[in-house]
């Protein structure tokens, strides 16, 4: 069996979500890695939704898409952050879809007329998964989605304690996350809610044999002295998580507080001591840049950060390569459509303009004209996905004077359809998982600026579409300065357009934000980065800003 030799990490969290159990999984997973042990980072979804692809970001933030193609919560782009894995579909799985395989199976009579029930069918469904995503690892750390008491947690739970008791104790143990919350009226840090989130824990026969207590100062040892005593876990494995001012000060601060000294010795693993020498550098590099850029985000789910979570840390990432701070401004492209005079203001003082994905008509003119002052500012543009369809249509209105030009996905009647819908998708219904998913290669033009950031001819990129470049524009842009410089070679698709007399202008069909790492900055947003810094610089009489040696 897998887990024979495999050493398992359930995380779980209690008193509220978003406390941050993904980030506390990766974290632990990094420092384990840096400990010369092979980590793997699974997570559990109870939502009976099969993925988040049809889930709306503004409830459930960014879907992570990973290289075979599968729909996934944004916590997976913690894992691949923290810890040097490429994630499958293998590593995140939900409620819907292991209730799907379970009826599935009983409508082929896999259980031999047997009654199918949550216990055994469903759990040993969760741990057959769980088994298999963490074969050949020496360590699998497996988060437990929601929060400790949720109705729809509790098979996840029971299977987790099943599986502890299958690989025995000392081969698995239990990492729980929980609140201190300070009350400024009593002046003082509370530990009822993690004592009470314990308590839950236990009635469903689970002991933590770890507690990882979010909070925003240090606790006391009288405060761990008393958690220890209500929560039977010793002194010494009550972790401090204190808020850090960078998330990738996380492992560092959770090495000082001992956790991945307590997590091994439970276990009984021999490793090594961690080098944290990378995470020290990038910690550095975070809190002493030598310079700061502002980067305007022009796109529709402005109000919720976790709704752009990767694009958001790449271009931190984009920062550390270029020792430069990041300011990230997020601007309503809706208040572009209606002439917000600050909307257009903030366009005027950005450094850089990046137009993201999405989906809908909402606010797609104003994205349509945040890349038209880029272009005709020649402020550096970065278009991802949606936001390269909508360079496309806007280079077509402005410069070709195809003033109707759009996109099939707004505008079916349009004479002009310069981005048209896939053909592989015209006979697609449902909408779950059937977009063009996963990475695909893209052959980049010699001297082009995404070639000389790549150093590379041929590249990989994740995709999640269904509308792509109409080649039947191709010429016509190629001859007026727009150039497909990056193409699937297989499909003969567009997968990144450049503006040949302009600074930096790249857009891309692809997402390169899911592949960025602090500790490899991705070179598309390092580029970009460095044109805005160039950008400014000029602003200020510092420097010119370079412009692109483009092919011919």
């Amino acid at each position: 069996m897998a887990y024979k030799h495999t050493k398992y990490i359930f995380v779980t969290g209690g008193v509220t979500s978003s406390l941050g159990k993904g980030l506390t999984a990766a974290a632990l997973g990094a420092l384990l890695e840096a400990r010369g042990l092979n980590v793997t980072i699974v997570k559990m979804d109870p939502y009976i939704n099969v993925d988040p692809g049809t889930m709306n970001p503004f409830q459930h933030g960014e879907v992570f898409v990973t290289d075979d193609g599968a729909e996934t919560d944004l916590d997976l782009g913690h894992y691949e952050r923290f810890v040097s894995i490429t994630t499958t579909r293998r590593n995140n799985f939900t409620a819907g879809q292991v209730y799907e395989a379970v009826i599935n199976k009983e409508r082929r009579g896999e259980y031999l007329g047997g009654t199918v029930q949550v216990i055994p069918h469903i759990t040993n469904e969760i741990k057959e998964r769980a088994l298999a995503a963490s074969e050949g690892r020496d360590v699998a750390i497996i988060e437990v989605g929601g929060t400790v008491g949720d109705i729809e947690s509790l098979p996840f739970m029971e299977a987790a304690r099943q599986l502890r008791f299958d690989v025995g104790h000392e081969n698995a143990i239990f990492v729980h996350l929980t609140l201190v919350p300070y009350i400024a009226a009593a002046g003082e840090l509370k530990t009822k809610p993690t004592q009470h989130s314990v308590k839950s824990l236990l009635e469903i026969g689970i002991q933590p044999d770890i507690i990882v207590c979010r909070t925003d100062r240090p606790l006391s040892n009288e405060i761990k002295r008393k958690i220890s005593l209500f929560c039977n876990v010793p002194p010494k494995r009550v972790i401090t998580a204190e808020d850090q001012a960078s998330i990738y000060a996380l492992p560092i601060a959770l090495h000082d507080e001992g956790l991945d000294d307590q997590v091994v010795e439970a276990l009984s693993i021999w490793c090594r001591a961690p080098n944290l020498t990378p995470w020290e550098e990038v910690v550095q590099n975070t809190a002493r840049p030598n310079d700061e850029v502002e980067v305007v985000i022009a796109g529709k789910y402005v109000d919720l950060v976790e709704s752009y979570k990767s694009l958001n840390e790449a271009l931190k990432h984009g920062g550390l390569k270029n020792r430069c701070r990041v300011k990230i401004e997020y601007l309503d492209s809706e208040l572009l459509e209606s002439g917000d005079a600050q909307a257009r203001a903030a366009l005027e003082r950005a450094d850089a303009i990046l137009v993201p994905g999405g989906f809908g008509q909402r606010g797609i003119e104003g994205k349509i004209e945040a890349v038209r002052f880029a272009r005709e500012h020649r402020t550096p543009f970065f278009g991802i996905c949606l936001g390269m369809q909508c360079a496309v249509i806007e280079y077509a209105r402005h410069v070709l004077g195809l003033e109707d030009a759009a996109s099939e996905e707004f505008d079916k009647d349009s004479k002009n359809l310069v981005i048209h819908l896939m053909e592989a998708q015209k006979v697609v219904i449902n909408k779950g998982g059937t977009m063009r998913l996963g990475a695909y290669e893209a052959r980049l033009t010699a001297g082009s600026w995404v070639h000389q950031a790549y150093g590379e001819r041929v590249i990989s990129e994740r995709h999640r579409h269904r509308y792509e470049f109409n080649n039947a524009y191709r010429e016509q842009l190629y001859e007026k300065g727009m150039r497909a410089t990056g193409v699937n070679p297989e499909l003969d698709l567009v997968e990144v357009v450049e503006v040949a007399d302009h600074p930096w202008f790249v857009g891309v069909q692809f997402h390169p934000e899911y592949k960025s790492r602090p500790l490899k900055p991705h070179p598309l947003f390092a580029g970009f980065i460095g044109a805005a810094l160039a950008y400014r610089k000029s602003r200020t009489g510092q420097a010119a800003p370079a412009g692109g040696a483009l092919q011919a």
